[in-house]
């Protein structure tokens, strides 16, 4: 456990530290930021590679092994709708969970949060449904794919404000708790079908749900129009010593936890 541990933080350090030294450059020759900022930013830098290590390592011996447990067990049910509505539900929970789209609905002032989670939820637990359809049913994954991206252009038919929305929501799907899970799954469905395509069927299991979220969006567009819609701005609170910044995060952890 604490060879795995320090794998992962070592991992989560090599994708956190580029970044933070590029903000950190940029803070100094293009866009010069206050003390108190800089310290908020690095403090949180240092609890973002931890944390991001002990998610990677829960995600890893946890919801990996559950995905695929799920996918096998429920493929020992005869009933293809009670398979297909396992995998929706699955689907969907997962998404509402995942922090990529926590983050990108309060990015969003033209939709309210509820609205966007739950439309991106029902978009990959209705092609988590339709995935899981493929592989029952050995049907191609690139005619699926381009029956799919065909319907992208609705994109001519939304609101600007919900395309760019539409094709990042697209992203929730490569998140850290969707992944995992998702990958799994499909491994788990393959597996236990145990014939000489199995393999193959599990590759582009998150392809066909990353399709799910964009065009739940781009419908949204099209047929819901919000009629409030707020942004609230994040202040960064003023700091004054070491002591401030430890006390912003120690007030957050609660909340956020």
């Amino acid at each position: 456990m604490n060879e795995k541990l320090k794998e992962k933080i070592h991992e989560s350090l090599s994708s956190v530290l580029p970044i933070t030294l590029i903000v950190l450059i940029l803070s100094v020759v293009l866009v010069p930021l206050e003390i108190g900022t800089v310290a908020l930013f690095l403090m949180g830098a240092v609890l973002l590679i931890v944390g991001m290590g002990f998610f990677q390592l829960g995600a890893e011996i946890s919801m990996t092994p559950l995905g695929q447990g799920v996918g096998s067990r429920i493929f020992k049910n005869n009933s293809v709708v009670i398979i297909i509505a396992i995998c929706f539900l699955m689907g969907a929970v997962i998404t509402i969970s995942e922090p990529d789209l926590q983050v990108l609905a309060n990015q969003v002032a033209s939709i309210p949060n509820e609205v966007l989670i739950w439309t991106v939820a029902l978009g990959v637990g209705i092609f988590t449904a339709i995935a899981v359809v493929r592989i029952l049913f050995h049907i191609s994954l690139a005619k699926m794919l381009t029956v799919f991206y065909i319907l992208f252009l609705l994109s001519f038919f939304t609101p600007s404000d919900f395309v760019a929305v539409a094709f990042d929501s697209g992203g929730v799907t490569t998140g850290p708790m969707t992944v995992p899970f998702i990958l799994a799954l499909g491994v788990g469905l393959s597996a236990a079908r145990s014939d000489k395509d199995s393999a193959n069927d599990s590759f582009g299991f998150v392809a066909l749900c990353s399709v799910g979220p964009i065009l739940m969006v781009l419908l949204l567009g099209i047929f819901y129009h919000p009629s409030e819609a707020i942004y609230t701005t994040v202040e960064v609170p003023t700091i004054q010593t070491s002591y401030d910044v430890v006390h912003q995060f120690l007030v957050a952890i609660p909340q956020y936890a």
